[in-house]
């Protein structure tokens, strides 16, 4: 399955980057209102069970993006339990009492489509991308998995063993990624966002049949989960197939999702590091704590997205000019805004050092860039290419009906809504130079940090936070 680990935000943020630069030269020649005009028509309706509906058109093929999001993630898991909402994720595929262990996606292969699941932690979606004839079947397939799931004991310990594996494979093998997930365990304090999607291995270790039952019964309910139907389809259509289909289910009456903790003032900056003999070059990370767009002052989110693309984002980003470029102490440098969270996001800094450059001086010049940008804020200019860049990916975006699905589920199942995904671009042209610095001098702050550093040794397995650092976790 795809696991959503937004703990890696600079390769999707490069892929980002990727996209704007081909688009942006047409955007800056076009007035700012007509990037508003691609807007797609977008509707939505509920179930009388309490199942949300989103209805995307785009009838320029025969084809439909399917996609099921539940108000379910990594960070709704009890203590103790970690890694059972994506190992749940996997054990959806084994079957129910219409369909045989592993034939779900085969189905769905032999009608000529592609499916998949991810993981967050806030959501957990399914989807599939079908021929427009074969949405009845989709929609009856994924209605009987939503209730009538069978866990067999041997299906149980084979995922399991897959489960393991890929954290293996994705963490005990990567020690960056290493370094990333306890970067975020310290940075989260309270909140469960410190808890790794996949889960901690001991924990995982000890998943079994009734952990994910337990957990498929409390939260796998229509009244919480939201469908979204993009592609050559009409709102009358897939509100006749979603009664027919999801419309026969039960809503689950209980509460669903409990109240998470709050995380607590931080105080103290936190570093840590790892010196491992697989690494390649010398990194220094930086993770600070910021709000979501769902938990963001109003504002507040579209301001540290352009601030981000203006001081982190790909070769015209001030730190990767002046690190890469003329300083040329960094082999690559860069950063990002994660803003999709429930509850709250964070942003992050990255330089990954010059052969023989001591990675102190690479984190020194990458602090000097960030103070330089409290100090003095961005030019005019720079907002007005990040801002251009930003509104031209999401034009853009809208000709992919996986990419329009995934827009709207992510930010409904977050607790935003469609006027929210259309207003965006809206809301971006509000933001001012003065709105960039003001964010930049409120959450570049050092006292709601974690550093990491990650250095090439031949020593084995030295892991180790220094004593003698400034602050520390208690």
């Amino acid at each position: 399955m795809i696991l959503e680990l937004l703990s890696n935000p600079p390769v999707w943020r490069a892929r980002l980057v990727a996209i704007c630069a081909i688009a942006v030269a047409m955007t800056f020649a076009l007035p700012m209102n007509s990037t508003r005009a691609a807007s797609v028509s977008v509707s939505n309706f509920k179930l009388e069970n309490g199942m949300e509906v989103v209805v995307i058109p785009d009838h320029r093929a025969p084809v439909v993006t399917h996609m099921v999001w539940y108000r379910v993630g990594a960070a709704d898991e009890q203590r103790g339990v970690s890694g059972i909402a994506h190992f749940l994720e996997h054990l959806m595929f084994k079957g129910t009492k219409k369909i045989a262990p592993g034939e779900f996606s085969k189905i769905i292969a032999r009608n000529g489509g592609q499916d998949n699941a991810f993981t967050g932690q806030d959501a957990t979606a399914y989807f599939q991308r079908v021929a427009k004839d074969r949405l009845a079947l989709v929609m009856e397939m994924e209605a009987d998995r939503m209730v009538n799931l069978r866990l067999r004991d041997k299906d149980v310990v084979t995922e399991r063993k897959v489960i393991l594996e890929e954290r293996r494979s994705r963490v005990e093998n990567d020690p960056a990624n290493i370094l990333g997930e306890q970067m975020t365990a310290a940075l989260y304090q309270s909140h469960p966002y410190g808890t790794p999607i996949l889960g901690w291995e001991h924990e995982i270790r000890k998943l079994d049949a009734k952990a994910a039952t337990d957990f498929y019964k409390r939260y796998y309910a229509p009244n919480n989960a939201i469908l979204v139907v993009a592609g050559d389809v009409t709102v009358d259509e897939v509100k006749k197939l979603a009664r027919a289909t999801y419309g026969k289910l039960k809503p689950q009456m209980e509460r669903v999702r409990s109240a998470r903790p709050k995380e607590p003032p931080h105080r103290v900056p936190i570093r840590l590091n790892l010196d491992d003999p697989r690494a390649g070059r010398a990194t220094v990370q930086r993770y600070y704590l910021a709000p979501s767009y769902t938990s963001a002052e109003p504002g507040e989110a579209e301001a540290l997205d352009l601030m981000m693309k203006v001081v982190t984002s790909g070769t015209t980003s001030r730190l990767y000019k002046r690190l890469v470029v003329e300083q040329k102490i960094a082999a690559s440098a860069g950063g990002w805004f994660s803003g999709s969270g429930l509850d709250s996001g964070r942003i992050g800094v990255y330089a990954v050092a010059s052969d023989g450059v001591a990675i102190a001086d690479v984190e020194k010049a990458l602090d000097a860039v960030l103070a330089e940008f409290i100090e003095n804020g961005a030019t005019q200019k720079e907002l007005d290419r990040a801002r251009y860049s930003y509104i031209a990916s999401h034009v853009y975006g809208g000709d992919s009906q996986v990419s329009l699905a995934r827009r709207y589920g992510w930010a409904l199942v977050n607790g935003r809504t469609i006027a929210d995904v259309e207003a965006w671009p809206e809301r971006l042209e509000k933001v001012s130079v003065e709105d960039l610095q003001r964010v930049a001098k409120k959450y570049f702050d050092m006292a709601q940090s974690v550093t990491g550093v990650l250095r090439p040794t031949e020593k084995k397995n030295a892991g180790t936070k220094e004593a003698g650092d400034e602050g520390g976790k208690s």
